[in-house]
């Protein structure tokens, strides 16, 4: 017998259900030692605790639980210890993340200055397009001994206001990822701008939505901040 899928129907998840499906997720994901990482459900909000040996281990972490259905927040209290065969001073790390962008691709020469403080990473500098600044931190997720990353790499304004809330919303209406009816779901997503400032709101159905929302507004050209505030509001089917 034939399950017509374009029948919708509305399921909770239980707070133990999610719990369990997370840790199950962390489990799954090479990047992630499970055992070292604590998860709290309560309705339907995540706390994830516990620590990772790196800031890589700690972001994957993070986008693993973003992956479950039924998550509608997640509050990241995961800390880094650094083992001790893994510590480098803050002029190791500083140099390493200085090569990094220095042979990227994506990132325009001379454009970003990193600051090092306790393993904690600074980025600050001016980039055309937000990809390059997106691009200058993902390229040190990895690095040994790195603690975390604070982006505040600024973004050169490049187009009206009114230019940039039609660029992200013609972006959402091309989307595969908002479902068949594009142009209807992408209408649930509400772009204000101000500036080069860029705010959300509105509800996704699930976290890869929200993120592909996200990555959507970052992407127009001009984009300075965006403010996610869009909410998850699980449909199954």
């Amino acid at each position: 017998m034939k399950t017509n899928l374009a029948t919708k129907y509305h399921v909770e998840k239980t707070d133990a259900e999610i719990k369990t499906d997370v840790l199950a997720e962390l489990k799954y994901e090479p990047m992630v030692k499970a055992t070292d990482i604590g998860v709290l459900v309560k309705d339907g909000v995540l706390t994830l605790n516990g620590y990772a040996t790196s800031y890589g281990e700690k972001w994957n972490a993070v986008r693993a639980a973003k992956r479950v259905a039924g998550v509608k927040a997640i509050a990241d209290e995961i800390k880094v210890q650094i083992p001790g065969t893994m510590h480098r001073t803050d002029g190791d790390i500083a140099a390493s993340a200085a090569s990094q962008i220095k042979w990227s691709t994506s990132i325009p020469e001379d454009t970003v200055k990193i600051t090092v403080s306790d393993g904690w990473i600074t980025l600050e500098g001016q980039v055309d397009q937000s990809y390059q600044r997106k691009a200058a931190e993902t390229s040190i997720h990895y690095l040994v001994g790195v603690k975390g990353v604070s982006n505040m790499i600024s973004v050169k304004p490049a187009v009206t206001s009114i230019g940039i809330e039609r660029e992200i919303q013609l972006a959402f209406e091309r989307n595969a990822l908002f479902g068949h009816n594009a142009r209807k779901d992408a209408k649930q997503i509400h772009v204000q701008v101000s500036g080069n400032k860029v705010t959300l709101k509105g509800e996704v159905r699930n976290y890869a939505e929200l993120d592909e929302a996200d990555l959507v507004a970052w992407n127009a050209p001009g984009v300075s901040s965006v403010d996610n505030q869009l909410t998850v509001e699980w449909n199954w089917f």
